[in-house]
Parts: C-alpha cells; structure tokens; sequence
C-alpha cells in the first residue's frame, strides 16, 4: 500500500465524522430499507414457494430483471449463456465500480418446515423423485439483493460511483458454477468492478453479522467412484464379487484419510460421500455401484494429497476383494479469499449497521463458495448473516437442512449492509 493510501486510511475516521453528508445518507439507507420491508418479505416468500435448480432459474431470473428494469436500470439477461441477471447503476457523482452478488438457484431437498410459502414443488434429480427447496437461502439472498438495488437507485443522484448488481445462476452446481461463465462474458469488466462483496444467511440469532479476514470459505471438489464387481445370485455370493460390500468398505476407508492421514492441526478437510446407489432387487448382488461426494480443503498441498489418497484407498480396497474401482475427482471452487485491506475497511461500515453486540469472531468455513471466483477478479469481501426465527434450533437448521428456516425480519439487515458497504467503499476509493 502507498504511503498516501495509508495517510487516507488513518486519517479516515475524522474525515467522515466531519461529513454530516454521510450521515445522512446512512439515515437514508435506513429509511428506505425500512420502507421496503414488505416488499423484500413478499419477494421472499414468492421466490421460496417456487425454488428453481441450478441453470433452470428461468422464473427467478425473469423476477428480478423486470424489477431492475423497473427501476430504470441497464439490464442484461442470460448473461454467460444461462439465466445470469447483471444491472448497472450509474451515480450522479464520478467514483468506484462496485459489485454486488447474490445467487438464484435452490436445491433437490423436500421441505420439512411448515410455512405458509412452504415449497411443493417436485423433480427427478439423479434418477430419484425428490423435492426442491431454497435449502441454502438463495431466496433470501434474492431478496436483499432486489431491496438493495431498489434503496441505492432511490439515491442515485448522490452516490459517488457506479454499482454493478450481479445475480447468479448455478452456485450449487460446482464445479462450473454459475460465476465463471458470467465472468467470461463480462460481468465484471464492463464497467471494470472494483471491489465485489457478497453475503451468506445462515444459523443463529437473527441480525449476528461475522467476516474474516483472508481464506472464508473452503475449495470444494467433486468424487465419482464407481466399483466394478461381479453379479451373482445374491444367495451365492461366492460366485460373484460383491461391489456393495467393496464400496461399504472404501465408505469407511475414506474416513480414515481425513481422521488418521492428514495433519489437521495445519488446516480443516472434510472428505464426504452423499450418495451410494447400486441393485435392483434384494436377491441380487450387483455388478457394480457407484458413489458421489465432496472433498473440502483450505491448503492446496493438503488438497494434493487428499485426492492423492482417496484414488489409493479406493483401488486398494476394491483390488483386494477381486474387484475393480474407478476414481474420479474434478476440481471444483477455490478457497473464496476475503481481501485484508478490503475487509479490514469495511469491518466499522458491518459492526455500524449490525451494532457492536452483533458481530461475532469470523472463522473460516469448510463450505464451499462460487463467490470466490467474482474475487478473484477484484478485491472482494463476503460476510455471512445469521437468520434463524426465534425458537428454533440452529443446531438443527443449518444449510442445506430440510427445517432450514429463514426470519423475514433478517432482510431490511440484509439490504442495509449491502447497500451500506457499496456507499462506504464508493466514498473511501478503491483499495490500493
């Protein structure tokens, strides 16, 4: 960082306490958000009751677009080929391009919470009849994105740059993902964004803000194997070889490379197996099965050493009942790095707007995120907000959990923070 930069930063403080102009447009953030509640909840539930998979978001992405457009917007649809929403939102004064992002797409999970937007809406997802749910609270993250760019466009005519509105398609849908294709076809270069920041709801006391500083969230890598035995009468096991006992085995085996093989001490790993699919009937053995899952690092080397280790384990478990196994691992997100000097200046613009009892220690998080490519082509910072209703366990209700629930009263938070960050970084200039 230049000396001047460094001047700027300490000398920051005062200088915006002497703008009683800031202050003011804070209030106004405050006001307009309050304003809008009932839009943001009613947005919310609609898009909750009609939760739409990854790159189908055709209904949620139209929603937006006509909103945006409504407020007189420049508005590109199908941006990156998909159902990528971008909208720009030009200042009356000269000054910073900022991103904002939030994601459209939902999950193949059947609702457990019983809401009056509860979704009812069923798919076939891997040859299974499932439901599909905002498991991850994309709807919420909608939601405060639409506020957002509804609050900032009420004051354009006083804000000091440019923001760029970045609604993505497939973020649950590693390892393509939905950024790179609209990173691909512009999204962030036309304007150049300067900074790009993001915000994830999740569990505990509605309106607890967090961030931190450097790695947030993990890379997230994907695992096919399949196991390659031989069918038999499922009385006779000994004329065939059994794959569902072979991937029973290789399951269990897993397991020990991230509790037995890995110095954990350095760095968190999860190697997880979500799927296992294989027969027809119970008297059957089959001639093979295969399994899905994920692998989650925060070290690149332990990331190496991981795949290294699961391809070994598995062909060597299954070499050793007669049978055979194909391993497959495909590299999916990056480890999502918060940018030190980006986050360090925002922290007093998050601990402002959630107040200082609200902000809880930032830790880094073995989920994985398709935000970290957005900041890989500009400082970005992503915080995360806690959303869970009053009386509801947050042990239980996490992220991709069937009774994940979301409090309405979490968005008009929501939108302040975000519409709060791109003021504050439009005003302080572009992290040097």
């Amino acid at each position: 960082m230049r000396l001047s930069a460094i001047a700027a930063a300490l000398l920051l403080p005062a200088a915006l306490a002497a703008q009683p102009r800031v202050d003011a447009l804070q209030a106004d953030i405050d006001r307009r958000a309050a304003a809008i509640a009932e839009k943001l909840t009613a947005w919310r539930h609609d898009i909750h009751e009609h939760p739409e998979l990854s790159n189908m978001e055709t209904r949620t992405a139209k929603l937006v677009a006509d909103h945006l457009k409504a407020l007189g917007l420049e508005v590109r649809t199908n941006v990156g080929g998909g159902n990528g929403v971008v909208a720009i939102l030009r200042g009356g004064r000269p000054g910073p391009v900022v991103g904002l992002r939030a994601e459209m797409d939902a999950l193949p999970v059947i609702e457990q919470v019983d809401v009056p937007f509860k979704s009812l809406v069923r798919t076939t997802y891997n040859g299974v009849e499932t439901g599909v749910m905002h498991a991850c609270g994309h709807d919420m993250h909608v939601a405060i994105l639409m506020g957002t760019a509804e609050v900032l466009t009420g004051m354009k005519a006083q804000l000091p740059g440019t923001v760029v509105f970045l609604f993505q398609p497939a973020e649950e849908l590693p390892p393509e993902g939905g950024a790179r294709p609209m990173i691909n076809a512009g999204a962030m270069d036309n304007p150049k964004v300067d900074a790009v920041f993001g915000l994830h709801v999740g569990p505990g006391p509605v309106g607890a803000v967090s961030v931190v500083a450097g790695s947030t969230t993990s890379a997230a890598d994907g695992l096919r194997i399949v196991v390659h035995g031989r069918q038999t009468h499922g009385a006779f096991p000994s004329s065939g070889v059994d794959p569902i006992v072979v991937g029973s085995q290789i399951v269990l085996g897993l397991q020990t490379i991230v509790s037995r093989q890995i110095n954990l001490s350095t760095a968190p790993a999860v190697v997880t197996i979500g799927a296992f699919q294989g027969g027809l009937r119970e008297n059957i053995i089959p001639d093979s099965v295969w399994m899905i899952g994920t692998v989650r690092t925060q070290d690149e080397g332990m990331r190496s050493l991981i795949h290294e280790r699961i391809k070994r384990t598995a062909e060597g478990i299954a070499q050793s009942a007669g049978a055979t196994a194909d391993v497959k691992i495909t590299r999916g997100y990056d480890v999502t790095v918060n940018d030190t000097s980006l986050t360090e200046k925002m922290t007093p613009t998050l601990r402002r707007v959630a107040g200082t009892s609200m902000m809880r220690p930032g830790q880094a998080s073995l989920a994985g995120e398709d935000f970290g490519r957005f900041a890989t082509k500009a400082p970005g910072v992503f915080i995360s907000l806690s959303v869970t209703p009053p009386g509801v366990n947050a042990a239980a209700a996490v992220n991709h959990s069937p009774l994940f629930q979301g409090d309405d009263k979490a968005l008009p938070i929501g939108v302040r923070l975000m519409a709060n960050m791109a003021l504050d970084y439009m005003r302080l200039g572009r992290v040097q």
